[in-house]
């Protein structure tokens, strides 16, 4: 294989994952509830502020599962 075909297509790859990275911070307003489900931690002292989605970080690790197993096939 040419291998400046195979850095066209890792080209093309990284720019549609970018413009997908785009596309969801673009929503992600519109969706209320994603960072604010049950199981999210969330720490607040006096100056310090600690914030971690984990429920959401599974959720959307499940989601991404799926979608890679059916476009694998």
């Amino acid at each position: 294989m040419n291998p400046l075909s195979s850095l066209g297509k890792l080209l093309v790859i990284a720019g549609l994952v970018m413009a997908g990275i785009g596309i969801l911070l673009i929503l992600s307003p519109k969706i209320p509830w994603l960072g604010k489900l049950p199981g999210d931690i969330l720490i607040k002292k006096d100056n310090f502020r600690f914030y971690f989605p984990i429920t959401t970080c599974i959720i959307i690790s499940i989601i991404l599962t799926i979608l890679f197993y059916l476009f694998r096939k």
